[in-house]
């Protein structure tokens, strides 16, 4: 009973010693899909059993957004008396642990922490947009507050329209929509269009496969966005903004619903805003997930309650878009960064990335890459930075074969040109774009042919079928590019898709189709003996396309165990005991059971 009380009574001494506490945890898309909502409850509980509470100043549970390195969640940082410490693969049963060794008694769980891959995946980005994602509450406007939110707007609503429109322009910011279209230029065309009222549109509609970047972005620090829209606003003289999101993102628009109401309640939205005697309002517009729906003058029209298809420019939106009116559309990205530039001064982003292409950009790293996850790097790094020294390089150790950028409709980047900057205008000398930020690595046991086909029948299924080349001309790729990997391409077939490409590219009457063809002209650019070998051979050199497969059992390895003849689905193997088994390629169906199951790797 006395060893009991000393116990206490120590324990009660550390828990008064405890000045600073503050546990973070990921409350991203990743984080929740995880179980991080789960994980803070369990902080919750345990704190409370260890009466801890009383014995911090402040809020000690937070929620933050998303940290990037989604694969490592739920990641938990337990900040201990200004000392960090962060944890990856956190379940509920975990945090008793945490809180008796490491909170109670100083000693981190060393086998819980992240290993150095962490380190290295965060080490080389230059971080603007994703800096405060992982650092701030991003339900609590006072969070933000705390790190000078708003602060911006209100600089910029102390200058005239004029001068915040050239603090823009000299900052280099381009559009990160994928266009790569000059921020300042395109407010300052709209400023001088005739017509009121006017409007600016955050587009949110990211529809790219595998793209989270806009999402996380509004998911982790909703308000940057918010007050991206107010600068642009009053620079263009707008008293009134929209922001279209689709509706498959739920969290982010609870998100933004709870920052409005934030803002409205601190007098940074509405009428006279910072006192400043300028109004200004916002509205959530609910897209129903239409890839065209990303293309402005198509994202317009959805707005005004028309389907979403895109018009012939000019006029571009700038001088009839809204409701005819003139209108400045910005993407997330490029919104969330006007706060950092107002503050900051033009001449520090335009010292960040490259002469042309200023600043950072966000990218969805994914593929077969050890580490990936949302990045933000600075304009001009390579590719092979991205791939080896964030990225880990490649998964399993196998050799690189390509890097596709800008979405379904980027083109693929070879090995070859590893060493390649990343900004606009590389990107599109090699045949690929920046796009919104999708970034997809390939390794060598990647079919090129079947990659065209499969980022060609996305947009091929996105065309909103307006534009004959676009509706027509992805259909006949698409077909041509199927019969290819089904064994049944013909002479003169990678002429016909480069004709066919280059023509829906020149005619089409927006963006989806000017860009659907990238991925096949670039993949025949530079990996053309694939497309022959498919052709004129029969072979798919990756041993991807299932019809041009063929299963041999090798006599020399067999040993006879007859697992191969038990898997297979079709009674296409023909065996018995102590005798070799024999494939009939006419019952063969290619399934690759037979492969999967030999232990011995007899079967080629």
């Amino acid at each position: 009973m006395t060893a009991t009380k000393t116990k206490k009574g120590e324990t009660n001494a550390k828990k008064s010693a405890i000045k600073e506490l503050t546990i973070r945890v990921c409350v991203g898309t990743g984080g929740l899909a995880a179980g991080s909502s789960d994980v803070i409850d369990a902080f919750y509980k345990e704190l409370d059993v260890h009466g801890l509470k009383a014995h911090v100043e402040k809020k000690c549970v937070n929620k933050t957004g998303c940290r990037g390195f989604c694969a490592k969640d739920v990641l938990v940082d337990v900040i201990l008396e200004g000392i960090l410490s962060t944890y990856q693969f956190i379940k509920p049963e975990m945090v008793s642990r945490i809180v008796g060794e490491h909170i109670l008694n100083g000693n981190p769980v060393e086998e819980w922490l992240v290993g150095p891959d962490y380190h290295t995946f965060h080490d080389k980005q230059t971080k603007i947009l994703l800096k405060q994602c992982g650092q701030i509450d991003p339900e609590d406007i006072d969070a933000y507050l705390g790190i000078g939110g708003y602060e911006g707007a209100r600089k910029a609503l102390s200058l005239t329209p004029f001068e915040v429109i050239e603090e823009v322009k000299a900052s280099g910011l381009r559009g990160r929509g994928g266009a790569g279209f000059l921020t300042g230029l395109k407010w300052e065309l709209c400023s001088m269009s005739k017509g009121t009222p006017k409007y600016i549109i955050c587009n949110a509609d990211e529809g790219d496969p595998g793209a989270f970047m806009d999402r996380s972005v509004i998911e982790g620090n909703p308000h940057s966005v918010l007050e991206g829209m107010i600068i642009g606003g009053y620079a263009i003289g707008s008293t009134y903004g929209y922001i279209y999101i689709r509706a498959e993102y739920p969290l982010a628009i609870e998100r933004l619903e709870i920052a409005i109401r934030q803002a409205a309640e601190k007098g940074f939205l509405g009428k006279n805003i910072f006192n400043s005697g300028f109004d200004f309002d916002i509205k959530i517009k609910q897209g129903a997930g239409a890839f065209i729906c990303g293309e402005e003058t198509a994202l317009i029209a959805s707005i005004e309650g028309k389907r979403g298809m895109p018009r012939s420019k000019p006029p571009f939106p700038v001088n009839k878009g809204l409701w005819g009116r003139p209108t400045v559309i910005n993407n997330v990205e490029t919104l969330a960064n006007l706060p950092s530039i107002v503050t900051q001064g033009a001449s520090w982003y335009a010292s960040i990335g490259s002469e042309k292409s200023k600043g950072t950009k966000v990218f969805a790293l994914t593929g077969k890459i050890k580490n990936s996850g949302l990045i933000e790097v600075p304009m001009g790094i390579s590719l092979k930075e991205i791939i080896y020294d964030i990225g880990g390089g490649m998964e399993k150790n196998r050799k690189l074969k390509a890097v596709q950028t800008g979405g379904p409709s980027g083109g693929c980047i070879p090995a070859s040109h590893i060493n390649m900057p990343v900004d606009y205008e590389s990107l599109i000398s090699i045949g690929s774009m920046m796009g919104s930020g999708g970034m997809v690595v390939m390794d060598d046991a990647t079919c090129m042919v079947d990659m065209s086909k499969f980022f060609l029948s996305f947009t091929q299924h996105e065309s909103c079928g307006k534009c004959v080349p676009c509706r027509v001309g992805t259909k006949r790729m698409l077909e041509i590019l199927t019969r290819i990997t089904e064994g049944k391409g013909r002479e003169g077939d990678i002429e016909l898709l480069i004709e066919l490409g280059t023509d829906i590219k020149l005619s089409s009457l927006c963006g989806l189709g000017m860009s659907a063809p990238n991925p096949v002209l670039s993949t025949i650019n530079f990996f053309r003996d694939e497309y022959e070998a498919h052709i004129k051979d029969g072979i798919c050199p990756a041993h991807v396309c299932k019809a041009l497969r063929q299963y041999i059992v090798s006599a020399e390895l067999c040993k006879m165990c007859g697992k191969c003849f038990r898997v297979c689905p079709s009674g296409a193997i023909m065996w018995e005991p102590k005798k070799k088994a024999v494939i009939d390629k006419l019952k063969c169906i290619k399934c690759g059971a037979c492969f999967e199951a030999c232990p011995f790797k007899s079967i080629m």
